[in-house]
């Protein structure tokens, strides 16, 4: 019976062990997740009102692989966020931007291919800072598939429950109620902010780490009819963060 009651005891202390090993283990990956340390590629888009950083997500691999590969090719640098919404979001990646005159319009250059659509709701939201591709509208393309280059981050507002039902039968109409916003999705919205009418429409491909106050400056900025800024905001340059 004592050599029972010390293997016992022994079990019972090795099992804690454990049970802490896996908590502290939790902790650090949680720890790693909230600070973008967690493997994923991340990006610094430097601005001339001042630098956002995103991470890109490994869930939508194609939209992430053509997003780095543009930037490695330089081919954001100097082009301007033509177009920005306050309290929804600031968009760019027109090529045609870069040497805009001043009230052009702009949005609508040519693209030499699209991106097939990688929506990953509800897993994946318009929370405020997801980084998102943009694409024509449904009633020219029903598969919404993504643009090539254009490319929007999300600010959006805070949602009470009065405001998510609006937008649930908002989505309702254009969704076939197809998207649902769970209790966990609009405790986000609620916490967080965001512009969740665009769920399961468009594709989330990544999401801003730091600079999301950069974000919130540029898409209060005054704009022309067209959404496009009066003062130019520029993308500096933009370009992968080694590690």
């Amino acid at each position: 019976m004592k050599n029972f009651d010390y293997i016992a005891s022994r079990l019972r202390a090795m099992q804690a062990i454990v049970a802490s090993m896996v908590v502290f283990m939790a902790f650090s990956v949680s720890v790693s997740a909230q600070n973008g340390d967690d493997g994923r590629t991340q990006i610094m888009i430097e601005t001339t009102m001042g630098n956002i950083k995103v991470v890109l997500y490994d869930e939508t691999p194609l939209h992430s692989n053509n997003f780095k590969s543009l930037v490695n090719r330089g081919f954001y640098d100097g082009v301007l966020f033509h177009r920005v919404i306050n309290k929804f979001m600031i968009q760019a990646g027109d090529s045609t931007s870069r040497s805009a005159s001043p009230g052009e319009l702009l949005g609508d250059a040519t693209e030499p291919y699209t991106i097939p659509a990688e929506i990953r709701y509800p897993e994946i939201l318009h929370k405020r800072g997801a980084l998102c591709m943009a694409r024509e509208g449904d009633n020219v393309n029903p598969q919404r598939v993504s643009s090539a280059y254009q490319f929007y981050i999300v600010y959006g507002t805070r949602f009470d429950d009065n405001m998510l039902d609006r937008v649930q039968a908002r989505l309702d109409a254009t969704t076939g109620g197809s998207v649902v916003l769970s209790p966990e999705v609009r405790d986000v919205y609620k916490r967080i902010g965001g512009t969740p009418h665009l769920d399961g429409q468009y594709t989330v491909f990544g999401e801003v780490v730091e600079g999301i106050d950069i974000v919130r400056n540029i898409q209060w900025i005054d704009t022309d009819a067209n959404d496009r800024p009066l003062t130019d905001v520029r993308i500096i340059k933009a370009y992968e963060v080694t590690r």
